[in-house]
C-alpha cells in the first residue's frame, strides 16, 4: 500500500507528480510479496538492482519514456539507392531505454541463463515479473519488445531443433547490443484477429526451403531481429490444426534481407514509443519451429505467456496511476483543506487501490504458480489476471486523471499517456471477451483448471492463521460460490465474463488476506480483503431454471 514517507515535496500552487519518486522504497506492499514470494537469499542479492530500477523508473526512465512518446519512430521505406531496404528511425531517448533493459538489466535473458545480475542461476519467475512490474511504471511501450524477445526464446528452446535453437539462441540471449537479436510474434491478419484459425498466410516448401507469402495485418515491434509467426501450409487442413510455426528472420545467414516489407506503421491510440506496423510477405524464407502439424498449440504457450505479462503491466500501470493520485490530492488544495481530506475524494482514491492492490497479489500468485510447476493453477491464474487487471486498469487510470483534475487532461503530465496505453491492454493477445471464454470455456470447461485454483485458495485460508475465523467462513462461502457459478457457466457462454471476474475477486480477496497474516507484511491487507468481499465481489442467485446471473457489485467495483 502507498508509503506516505515517499510522498512528493510540494512546491507551489500546481499539485506535484511522481518525479522524482523511488518506486522501490514508495512500495512497502511490492516489498512485502517479494518477502514472501522470494527465497531470503535472492531477494538478499535481487535488492539492490531493484533498488537501483526503482530510482531509475521514477527518474531518468521516467524522463526517457516521456522523451520517446511525444517522438514515435518513423518508417523509412527505402534507402538512398532507392532499394527496398525498409528501416526504422527511432528517438534517441528509445535507444537509451533499450540499452538499460536489454544491456544493463537484460530482461529478455534473465530468466533463461545464468550470468544476469551477478546470478549464477536463471532468475525465478517471481523476479522477473518483479522487474518487469518497476520498469513499466516509467515506461510501458518497450516492455512489448522485451516480452516478446523473452517468449520467443522459451518458444525456440522448447520446440526448435538442435541446429536452430544453436543458430538462434546466442544471438538472442546476447547481452551486447550490437550483436543482439531481438524477438517478435506476428499473428494478426485483416481476416483473423481472434479467429486465428482465419489465417491465411500461405507457406510453400521450395525445395529444402519454406517460403511465406501473405500479409500480417498489426505486427508490434516491426523490425525484430527474428519473428514466430503462423502460417498454413499448402494442403493443410482449415481452421487452427493447419497451422505452422515458423522463425521469419529480417536478416538470411548469408546477410541478405529476407523478403519482406515493412509497408505502414500503425497511427496508435497508445504505445507511441514502440513500432506497430503491417508486414507483407514476399516469398520470405522461414524455418520450421517444432512440428509443422502443431503450430498454434507452440504458438499459445507464447501468448499465454505474454498474457502473463500484460497483467503484470496493468498491476505496475495501476501503481503508478495511484502513486499519482496520491500526489495530486495531497498536494492540491481547495477551501482551504487538501483535496485528500475530503470524503469523496478518498472514496475515490479507495476505487484505485483495491483494484492496484488485488492485481499486485494476483500478479505474484500466478508468478508463483509458473516458478512451482504448478500448471493448472498457471493456467487459469493467468487468464484471470490478464481479464480483470487489464479491465481494471483503464477504470483506474481515468480515475488518477480526475483525482488530478484539468492538469490530468494536459499532454504535460503523464495522466493521458497511462490512460492511452491502459487501453491496450484489452486488445493485445486477446479482448477481455476471449479471455472470459478461454477461462470459463477451456480452462475451466475442459481442464477443470478451477479446481486446482480452490484448492490453492483453501490451502491459503488455512495458513491465514492470524485472521479471525468468521471472516475466514465468509471467504471461503464466497469461494465455493464463485467456482460453482463458474461451472454453472461453462453451459451458458453469456455468462463467462461475470463467472471469470468473480474467480478472480474471490481469488484475489483469499489472497490479500494470507499475505496480510504473513509475518512482517501489511496486516492491512486482510482489510483490503474486505474491502474486495464487501464491495467488489460478485456475489451468485439464482435467476430460474438453468440460467444464472451475477449481481451485487458495490461502490468499488469501478468498471464492467
Amino acid at each position: 500500500m502507498p508509503d506516505d514517507a515517499h510522498a512528493p515535496v510540494l512546491t507551489d500552487r500546481v499539485a506535484p507528480d511522481c518525479a522524482g519518486m523511488d518506486f522501490y522504497a514508495a512500495d512497502r506492499s511490492f516489498r512485502d510479496l517479494l518477502a514472501i514470494y522470494l527465497p531470503a537469499a535472492v531477494r538478499g542479492a535481487l535488492d539492490p538492482h531493484l533498488a537501483r530500477l526503482g530510482r531509475l523508473a521514477g527518474n531518468r526512465l521516467d524522463e526517457l519514456a516521456r522523451i520517446a512518446d511525444k517522438h514515435p519512430p518513423v518508417l523509412h521505406p527505402r534507402d538512398r539507392f532507392g532499394r527496398d531496404e525498409d528501416w526504422i528511425e527511432y528517438h534517441p531517448a528509445y535507444r537509451e531505454m533499450e540499452a538499460i533493459a536489454f544491456g544493463d538489466f537484460q530482461f529478455h535473458a534473465m530468466s533463461h541463463r545464468a550470468g544476469v545480475l551477478g546470478m549464477d542461476a536463471p532468475l525465478p519467475p517471481v523476479a522477473k515479473y518483479a522487474f518487469q512490474y518497476l520498469f513499466v511504471q516509467a515506461e510501458f511501450g518497450l516492455m512489448c519488445p522485451i516480452s516478446v524477445t523473452d517468449t520467443s526464446i522459451h518458444l525456440i528452446r522448447r520446440f526448435a531443433d538442435d541446429d536452430l535453437r544453436a543458430y538462434l539462441l546466442p544471438r538472442m540471449l546476447s547481452n551486447d547490443l550490437p550483436s543482439l537479436w531481438k524477438g517478435t510474434q506476428f499473428i494478426t491478419e485483416k481476416a483473423g484477429g481472434s479467429d486465428v484459425g482465419a489465417i491465411e498466410t500461405v507457406a510453400r516448401q521450395d525445395g529444402n526451403v519454406w517460403r511465406l507469402f501473405g500479409e500480417k495485418w498489426f505486427c508490434s515491434h516491426a523490425d525484430a531481429d527474428v519473428a514466430l509467426i503462423l502460417a498454413r501450409p499448402e494442403g493443410a487442413p482449415s481452421g487452427t490444426r493447419g497451422l505452422a510455426l515458423f522463425a521469419l528472420p529480417r536478416r538470411l545467414r548469408d546477410g541478405r534481407r529476407n523478403a519482406y516489407r515493412i509497408v505502414r506503421l500503425k497511427d496508435k491510440l497508445g504505445t507511441h514509443s514502440m513500432a506497430s506496423g503491417e508486414i507483407l510477405l514476399e516469398g520470405a524464407e522461414v524455418w520450421p519451429v517444432g512440428r509443422i502439424d502443431a503450430g498454434f498449440r507452440q504458438m499459445m504457450e507464447q501468448v499465454n505467456l505474454s498474457r502473463l505479462s500484460h497483467g503484470v503491466r496493468a498491476a505496475a500501470m495501476m501503481r503508478r496511476c495511484v502513486n499519482e493520485a496520491l500526489a495530486a490530492t495531497r498536494g492540491r488544495f481547495a477551501f482551504g483543506r487538501a483535496v485528500i481530506e475530503f470524503p469523496l475524494m478518498r472514496q475515490q482514491l479507495m476505487k484505485l487501490i483495491v483494484p492496484a492492490e488485488q492485481a499486485l497479489s494476483m500478479a505474484f500468485a500466478t508468478a508463483d504458480a509458473m516458478g512451482r510447476g504448478a500448471a493448472a493453477e498457471l493456467r487459469i491464474l493467468t487468464g484471470l489476471l490478464k481479464l480483470r487487471a487489464c479491465r481494471d486498469n483503464v477504470a483506474v487510470a481515468t480515475g488518477a486523471m480526475e483525482a488530478r483534475g484539468g492538469n490530468g487532461y494536459i499532454e504535460d503530465w503523464v495522466n493521458p499517456r497511462l490512460i492511452r496505453d491502459a487501453h491496450v491492454g484489452l486488445l493485445w493477445e486477446g479482448t477481455s471477451n476471449i479471455n472470459a471464454l478461454d477461462v470459463i470455456g477451456r480452462a475451466v470447461a475442459k481442464d477443470g483448471a478451477h479446481r486446482a485454483l480452490a484448492a490453492l485458495l483453501r490451502a491459503r485460508l488455512e495458513q491465514a492463521a492470524n485472521v479471525p475465523a468468521p471472516f475466514l467462513a465468509r471467504l471461503g462461502g464466497a469461494m465455493d460460490r464463485a467456482v460453482a457459478a463458474a461451472e454453472r457457466a461453462t453451459a451458458n457462454e453469456a455468462l463467462a465474463h461475470s463467472a471469470a471476474t468473480a474467480l478472480y475477486d474471490v481469488a484475489s480477496a483469499v489472497l490479500l488476506a494470507w499475505e496480510g497474516s504473513q509475518p512482517a507484511a501489511d496486516a492491512r491487507r486482510v482489510l483490503l480483503a474486505r474491502c474486495v468481499l464487501e464491495h467488489r465481489l460478485m456475489t451468485v442467485r439464482s435467476a430460474g431454471p438453468g440460467r444464472g446471473s451475477l449481481g451485487g457489485a458495490g461502490p468499488l467495483r469501478a468498471s464492467a
